[in-house]
């Protein structure tokens, strides 16, 4: 079985192939947000390597799939991400600082602004899709118009969480839209060897869901397919699973040696792959691109998570006792003492 054919709008060239209807406008937010989180994803793994930022997990090369499926949500949907996913959480208004703070290891980071639907990014691997469902559920139940949408690797498919949360959206036809970035590798694992189905979005058929596989390198055909998968959550016609087949450019963390299982002959083939450079030639065939602007709208996106930085690292370290305070409106007795003792040994200190 060789599960649903490959969805592509812009082929690898960037030449349009198929139909769209996105304004200039859509398509030059677009390239602007994939350019902003590149300068985040280079931002941070720099920062790691000096030693600012603890393990670094990079995105590069997977922009795409992340600015493209966020660009189709409404602003009341709900986001559940991984620790791979800071471009979706960004463009769907998690803050470059949020995301900072998180990596720092400062807990505040995981708290979102008031009014933006996304939950903190989520380091264990597939156990946060099951809270979509409930988000999505919950909507359901409500009577509410949200959307859930989780992102999760190929590696995660592997994990029991993505069958319990995919059986239960298909049973109870929860608004849920799964995206699965299947960027070829889980840590050093080869797809190859991940699962005996042909694709990712065939496993849909076995939950009773639509099944969309697509570029993922291609920002538009993504952006299309997600929409789609939305509008049909929104009108109760259930969840959709998406693949976007991608590749994950840099190692899987920077504690990681890719070059120990993976050819570089392989990796600069997919370099010559890269979204941004396909969507800036769709920019350029459609006369909206510019190189002094490009510099400049790099620089504007480098300036702000520059900006970010700076403010997280200026953040006063959260007390001994805070740590208490972020999860419990009040808190039971056994964390209030040792809040208590952890006030005591500051005092002592």
């Amino acid at each position: 079985m060789s599960g649903p054919s490959l969805h592509r709008v812009v082929d690898e060239t960037g030449v349009v192939i198929g139909e769209h209807d996105l304004t200039d406008d859509e398509l030059v937010d677009l390239f602007r947000a994939m350019v902003a989180a590149r300068a985040y994803d280079t931002k941070a793994s720099a920062m790691q390597r000096q030693g600012r930022l603890a393990t670094y997990a990079p995105f590069t090369g997977q922009e795409a799939a992340q600015i493209g499926s966020a660009a189709a949500l409404q602003n009341t949907d709900w986001m559940v991400a991984t620790y791979r996913d800071a471009a979706a959480m960004w463009y769907h208004g998690y803050p470059w600082l949020n995301l900072m703070l998180g990596r720092t290891g400062d807990e505040r980071g995981g708290q979102a602004p008031a009014g933006v639907n996304v939950l903190p990014p989520s380091i264990t691997v597939g156990g946060h899709m099951i809270h979509a469902v409930g988000i999505s559920w919950a909507s359901k139940i409500r009577h509410e118009p949200s959307v859930a949408i989780t992102y999760f690797g190929d590696g995660a498919t592997s994990e029991g969480d993505f069958h319990e949360a995919m059986n239960f959206a298909g049973v109870y036809r929860t608004p849920t839209v799964f995206l699965c970035q299947n960027n070829g590798w889980a840590i050093s694992l080869p797809f190859d060897r991940q699962t005996a189905a042909a694709t990712i979005a065939q496993k849909a058929d076995g939950y009773g869901m639509g099944g969309v596989r697509v570029d993922g390198n291609d920002v538009i055909a993504v952006h299309q397919v997600t929409r789609r998968a939305v509008a049909a959550a929104r009108r109760g016609d259930g969840p959709t699973l998406i693949e976007a087949v991608t590749y994950r450019v840099g190692p899987h963390t920077t504690a990681d040696d890719d070059s120990r299982y993976r050819s570089a002959e392989d990796v600069d083939d997919w370099r010559r792959r890269d979204p941004i450079s396909r969507m800036r030639a769709v920019l350029q065939a459609g006369d909206l691109w510019s190189q002094q602007w490009e510099d400049e709208i790099a620089t504007t996106e480098a300036a702000a998570v520059e900006a970010a930085v700076g403010e997280a690292e200026a953040t006063p370290p959260l007390s001994a006792e805070g740590i208490f305070d972020a999860m419990f409106s009040t808190l039971p007795a056994h964390l209030e003492a040792q809040r208590a003792m952890a006030q005591r040994r500051a005092g002592d200190s």
